[in-house]
């Protein structure tokens, strides 16, 4: 979805500091830190709740030019309006000058015939399916018949508001002269997307006129619609907004942080920040994708055990996930057993996860899987072991917590170039953060505890696995103490 001078996108990135300190929020006048309860998301509580348009309330009086008055485009209009009164507080806060709203935009059919099509950003939209910040003349054009409709049917609502929210952020870093001709696209486009994590929190926190959305399945999707928009290959210098994995993470930083978070982002952090984690998708396409059996599960064992060795090593049984343990319950397709110390692992099943997924909707994939998928609950049930062996308890939120963040760390050192390996060991690929990204999202089996009990926040079981990967064991053990 890229045009020749803007690109859509839902970017992702956070701050090293944020993922390995103790960070905080000032809530209700007091610093908390937004660890101490697993079921609150970065400070707010996890509500169920109305997700979208909220009901009874009268559209945007803005305007767009060449509109046909539509429900995509009452919708993007009200999206913009909310987020327009969102920078008109914030903009004071955090930057020099007054902040001046984006005054001009326009709405495009791409299927309309080339006699009918606008000029936006001096490029026909003919057959053009995006939705930009055009920095020429300072408005902000998108595609009301396939760009936003496919993202509301595969994504929901908030999705289209999230693709509003992180084009107006391009606005405001040209409002605030942050960001030049100089500066790489890369860092254009993650800083926008943290800033649309910001105004996401200023609707989850109720505040906006017309729309609401709950910090369960309402952000979930947000992240998802991050995860399955992602550059073919962070590597290529065409590809220029980073991996799903980093792109989950600007979203959470600006969701956390706020634009102070957002305007920390430059190469340096995003060099830093990527360390040794690979950038090439290598090996993701559904040809070249790992098969999971039991000879590359045995293979993971053996690096599980080299990476975070245990006094007490669990058994291994590929029969089945059914185990009748006398103090856990069965988590299909992978159980860990602490009476016995023993995984058992449904091989069937845990391969079918672990498939990957070309299902499409208009060009957007509706799913990130593959076979770290399936591998991420493998390990995140070695995780439960080591847990058990430090003398931790097994059962409760914090539990599966720290099994997603132990997977993070057993996932990252996976990919350290200084680690010694032997043949056979499995690969990491950037792609293989994201199917793990991907499957914390959708059931966030990675990340519950014995009885299969997690968190309902995406966010959190995201923001636990990243942790990992960019941390310790001892972040795992601090954090979720």
């Amino acid at each position: 979805m890229r045009g020749r001078r803007a690109t859509v996108t839902f970017a992702v990135l956070i701050l090293i500091a944020v993922l390995l300190t103790g960070c905080t929020r000032n809530i209700g006048g007091r610093a908390v830190s937004i660890y101490d309860d697993p079921f609150k998301v970065a400070g707010l509580p996890t509500t169920s709740g109305p997700n979208g348009p909220r009901t009874g309330v009268p559209d945007s009086t803005l305007t767009a030019s060449n509109s046909d008055g539509g429900p995509i485009d009452k919708l993007v209009l009200n999206a913009l309006d909310d987020i327009q009164t969102y920078w008109q507080g914030e903009y004071p806060k955090e930057f020099d000058g007054a902040f001046a709203p984006v005054d001009k935009f326009i709405s495009w059919s791409a299927k309309a015939p080339r006699a009918q099509s606008v000029q936006f950003c001096q490029e026909s939209t003919y057959r053009l399916v995006n939705a930009a910040f055009c920095s020429l003349d300072g408005s902000i054009g998108w595609d009301r018949t396939v760009l936003l409709p496919t993202v509301q049917d595969t994504f929901g609502k908030m999705s289209v508001v999230t693709v509003l929210a992180h084009e107006y952020g391009h606005a405001i870093q040209t409002m605030a002269n942050i960001v030049n001709r100089k500066t790489p696209t890369l860092v254009k486009e993650q800083q926008a997307d943290c800033f649309s994590g910001a105004f996401i929190r200023y609707v989850a926190e109720g505040k906006a006129k017309h729309f609401t959305i709950n910090t369960s399945d309402g952000l979930n999707a947000i992240l998802a619609t991050t995860v399955a928009i992602r550059d073919e290959n962070p590597n290529d210098p065409g590809s220029v907004h980073g991996s799903a994995f980093e792109r989950v993470t600007a979203v959470q930083v600006g969701f956390t942080d706020g634009p102070k978070g957002c305007k920390s982002i430059d190469t340096k952090e995003i060099e830093r920040r990527r360390g040794n984690l690979p950038q090439s998708l290598g090996s993701d396409t559904a040809d070249n994708e790992t098969d999971v059996d039991q000879a590359h599960l045995d293979q993971l064992t053996k690096e599980m055990a080299a990476i975070m060795p245990i006094s007490k090593e669990p058994k291994y049984s590929y029969d089945s996930a059914k185990m009748s343990c006398r103090n856990g319950k069965d988590t299909e397709p992978v159980t860990y057993c602490p009476a016995t110390n023993t995984i058992g692992t449904d091989l069937p099943a845990l391969h079918d996860r672990g498939v990957v997924n070309t299902d499409e909707q208009d060009g957007l994939p509706v799913k990130v899987t593959g076979a770290f998928t399936a591998y991420v609950v493998f390990i995140s049930r070695y995780a439960l072991a080591v847990q058990q062996s430090t003398g931790q308890t097994l059962k409760g939120a914090k539990t599966g917590l720290r099994a997603a963040c132990l997977s993070g760390v057993i996932t990252g050192k996976m990919a350290d170039p200084g680690r010694s390996k032997s043949d056979g060991d499995i690969g990491l690929s950037s792609g293989d953060l994201d199917e793990a990204v991907s499957g914390l999202l959708t059931d966030g089996l990675a990340a519950s505890d014995t009885d299969g009990n997690t968190v309902p926040s995406g966010f959190s079981r995201v923001d636990a696995f990243r942790a990992g990967v960019l941390g310790n064991q001892n972040t795992c053990t601090s954090r979720y103490s």
